[in-house]
């Protein structure tokens, strides 16, 4: 985004229950934001300024408490428009922040009379999470893991116990659960830590390159999960969408574009995403933009036939204070795609053993696959074999350098390495287990949540010994027809240095 030659107009929603620092990050953001240069907004929270004029809950009935919620975010709503206008015509680059956001008002009502007031009103979540705002950072309150730091002292229209406040958070969190670029802050880190990195977080979506400036250390992190899942009574409070990716022909050399829709019931987001790589050192930078239904099927021909479409069902949860996408891969879909469930998260943890306590138990994780390029979603979509594929990214080497054919002379080519894969992993069922990877650093699997072993001996795939001659044989032509060279390089990200 930060690339690109238009203003840019970013609107972003601080939420969380009481005593989260919300008021304080919008003056943090505020100045980081100035001092590069940018115009910045601040909305007002709505409910402080009606509540503010003598109004309380406990004197409203239930109707009338729902009429006040439904009125609160008809104003709200007009508030931000006022705002995002002024945005629209401003002539710098402008971040819009907004002190909660249109499905805070699910929070506080329920999802019964909420379902009413959206078809009362022809609303629907997918347009007032999805399509309004660009981010969405959840501030978890100090009532949840910094209680002896929450109070109600200086906040005139605040009033809630540790125990409410709670639940309040908690009921923030899952309003705005299946936005696609949705971060949780929470309290494992004092709180000038706790600014810095909602700064960090929000200069990462954005494309701005903060260097060491801000000292945070999260990245996106990939773990292969087993199917079948549990029952879905075993998640926490999810969302499901519906995900198609297209990628299109590109005329810039090794660059990625793709396009996305997004939805539940029949409403949709779109976004358009160019993923570009350094010609020298292969470091990338993804730059997405917002589509309309009308600008997404104009670019819809340029789908590339080299790939196929991309269907999946994406749940997103919280679990532990940390925000999941679980994408599940649909048919129809490639061989080497059929079963696959990945899950996605920000992790900050330097040591493998704290980043597997954080993970969800309920889950069976069979390894982390950050980086490898046999997980890469523009590498499964390919319909040519992978072992001849001239478009086939693998990733950068310990250089930095980002190599893409696998049909080249070097001596990494598939047949001179000897992993062979049917599309995931080497000789058991898919999965890597042991291999050497560009650098010449021998890498092995990891016990995932004490669910799995993937470094498993003597050929056996997930503690079990394929033993059924028939399996066998469809195993190897399975092999044969998707033998390749894994490593497993990590992606760097870049954008604008400042």
């Amino acid at each position: 985004m930060a690339n690109q030659s238009q203003k840019m107009v970013y609107k972003i929603v601080l939420t969380g229950g009481p005593c989260g620092g919300k008021t304080t990050g919008q003056s943090r953001l505020s100045t980081f934001f100035e001092n590069l240069g940018w115009k910045v907004f601040r909305v007002p929270e709505t409910a402080t300024v009606l509540l503010s004029g003598g109004v309380k809950f406990a004197d409203l009935s239930p109707d009338e408490a729902t009429k006040f919620q439904e009125n609160l975010l008809k104003t709200m709503i007009q508030i931000e428009n006022t705002f995002f206008e002024l945005g629209r015509t401003c002539q710098r680059n402008c971040l819009i922040i907004c002190d909660r956001g249109a499905m805070d008002a699910s929070a506080f009502i329920s999802k019964e009379k909420w379902e009413a007031m959206l078809t009362a009103n022809n609303w629907n979540s997918v347009e007032l999470r999805d399509n309004r705002y660009n981010h969405i950072v959840h501030m978890v309150s100090a009532a949840n893991g910094a209680e002896d730091f929450y109070s109600t002292e200086d906040h005139a229209c605040r009033s809630e116990g540790v125990e409410l406040a709670r639940e309040l958070d908690h009921n923030a969190a899952a309003a705005w659960i299946g936005h696609p670029y949705f971060d949780v802050i929470d309290n494992s880190t004092d709180f000038d830590k706790k600014m810095n990195r909602l700064i960090a977080c929000v200069c990462q979506k954005i494309g701005i390159d903060t260097g060491d400036r801000l000292n945070v250390n999260s990245k996106k992190r990939k773990f292969l999960v087993k199917s079948p899942l549990v029952a879905d009574s075993e998640f926490p409070a999810f969302q499901d969408f519906d995900v198609v990716h297209n990628y299109l022909q590109s005329d810039v050399r090794k660059a990625q574009v793709r396009l996305r829709k997004r939805g539940q019931k029949g409403h949709w987001s779109y976004i358009h995403t160019i993923r570009k790589f350094h010609p020298t050192n292969g470091q990338s930078v993804e730059v997405r933009t917002q589509l309309t239904h009308r600008d997404y099927l104009n670019m819809l021909p340029q789908r590339d036939d080299a790939h196929f479409t991309i269907f999946k069902k994406r749940r997103c949860f919280i679990y532990n204070n940390q925000y999941y996408q679980l994408d599940i891969y649909r048919q129809p879909t490639h061989p080497r795609c059929r079963g696959l469930v990945l899950l996605e998260t920000y992790s900050a943890a330097y040591d493998q053993d704290s980043l597997l306590a954080s993970l969800p138990k309920f889950l069976a994780i069979e390894k982390e696959v950050t980086g490898d390029p046999a997980y890469s979603m523009y590498n499964l979509s390919l319909k040519e074999d992978w072992k001849t594929s001239k478009r086939y990214y693998r990733g950068n080497d310990c250089n930095g350098v980002a190599k893409w054919s696998m049909n080249d002379d070097s001596d990494e080519k598939p047949n001179g390495h000897g992993n062979k894969m049917n599309g995931h992993g080497d000789k058991t069922n898919g999965h890597v287990h042991e291999k050497t990877n560009e650098c010449g650093v021998k890498e092995n699997g990891v016990k995932m949540n004490g669910h799995h072993d993937t470094n498993v001996p003597n050929g056996k795939s997930n503690g079990v010994v394929q033993k059924d001659n028939a399996r066998n044989v469809e195993v190897d032509k399975l092999k044969k027809s998707h033998r390749m060279d894994l490593g497993s390089p990590k992606i760097p990200t870049v954008a604008l240095k400042i």
